[in-house]
């Protein structure tokens, strides 16, 4: 099936009369179990849930290998780290990933032995120490994020994946940004595929969640036994929003991205916007590596304006896009990034995330918004 039909169907049970395309949410403590625990599918709430089994069969689908649910990204995050990495073991690292991510590896990791080594993925300081062997030596566990948040860079998952299990290590990618309709780390030979639901592939702006898929089944054991005994589960409830909402990934994507790439393009045009930059770009420096591996350069563009004062009155200016943090909501939004601490960003850089409305409305309110401005700074 194609990728509109299978975003639309993932996940569902087999139709039986009467019944719906797809049962509601299974709110449950305890289950009825008679006799050994092993004999009934469920138990506890904590150990899984018929909700969870649904969204996690979708999204087996369409990573293409088995996948987790867990409580937030950043739970996807550490239940990753947590499970792989013990006392004495390396972790190399993008250094422009996910600032929480980074923290975490730094300040927990760190506390308990593991030794974190770091590289830009912009200008391909990571590729390089990678692929020349250096960064990899004794490493554990290769942790990219591609496109990086909020700078968009890229890196070539397929030639890193190769290194590091040449090195004896593992692959994880957050990807975030792309989801599994944009680009499929476990195709380009990730061990771990991870995810904050939260953003692109729920969409709706109304739930936290995250997930982690893998390449290899005996790896699920492990995130499964640090899911349990951490506690980090997913509502019932909110899994099944999740469910929902993946049925339209397709249909959202599409019309995001391809609004992306034109107001990208209007945005690089203009002589008082800087440093425009999406994937799908032809002159953007990532756009050679995206195109090998993205069938979809993602909804968010990165550009800077010449000081914190104008990207604020910008912000202020705005209509239709909402101020606002994270990104892949259909509700377009936009930030200066630099108001959040760890991002190696301008003061006047601003992270728009695009959403699902009419392009057409999306363009008139950032041109009369820089233009607005443009005159308040002036």
């Amino acid at each position: 099936m194609r990728e509109a039909t299978r975003a639309v169907h993932a996940g569902l049970p087999v139709a039986e009369q009467g019944e719906p395309f797809r049962p509601g949410p299974v709110l449950a403590g305890p289950f009825h179990v008679a006799g050994e625990p092993e004999s009934a599918p469920y138990a506890y709430g904590r150990y899984a849930n018929p909700s969870w089994t649904a969204f996690e069969h979708a999204l087996t689908e369409l990573e293409g290998g088995p996948a987790l649910v867990f409580s937030s990204g950043m739970a996807a995050v550490a239940a990753v780290m947590f499970s792989t990495l013990r006392a004495g073991d390396v972790v190399v690292m993008a250094d422009d990933a996910y600032f929480t991510a980074r923290v975490l590896a730094e300040a927990e990791l760190g506390e308990r032995g593991v030794e974190l080594r770091m590289l830009p993925t912009a200008g391909g300081e990571l590729e390089r120490g990678c692929l020349e062997g250096e960064a990899l030596r004794d490493a554990r566990l290769l942790w990219l994020e591609t496109p990086t948040n909020p700078g968009l860079d890229v890196c070539d998952v397929r030639a890193l994946a190769e290194a590091a299990h040449g090195a004896g290590a593992l692959v994880a990618v957050d990807n975030s940004l792309a989801t599994p309709l944009g680009q499929r780390p476990l195709a380009l030979g990730a061990d771990f595929s991870v995810s904050s639901d939260t953003k692109a592939l729920t969409g709706h702006a109304d739930l936290v969640l995250g997930h982690v898929a893998v390449q290899n089944p005996d790896a699920l054991e492990p995130l499964h036994a640090w899911r349990t005994r951490t506690g980090g589960v997913a509502g019932p409830f909110e899994t099944w929003l999740a469910h929902r909402s993946l049925a339209t990934l397709e249909l959202r994507l599409g019309r995001q991205c391809d609004s992306a790439g034109r107001l990208a393009a209007l945005l690089d045009a203009r002589p008082d916007v800087e440093g425009v930059r999406y994937p799908g770009l032809p002159g953007d420096p990532a756009h050679e590596a995206a195109t090998l591996q993205m069938s979809r350069f993602g909804p968010v563009v990165g550009f800077a304006l010449e000081s914190r004062a104008r990207a604020e009155a910008f912000l202020a200016a705005l209509e239709v896009v909402a101020e606002a943090t994270s990104f892949g909501g259909l509700h377009s939004s936009a930030e200066r990034r630099a108001r959040w601490a760890g991002d190696a960003v301008p003061e006047g850089f601003v992270r728009l995330s695009v959403g699902c409305e009419d392009v057409e409305d999306l363009a008139e309110d950032i041109e009369r918004a820089l233009d607005a401005s443009a005159s308040a700074s002036s």
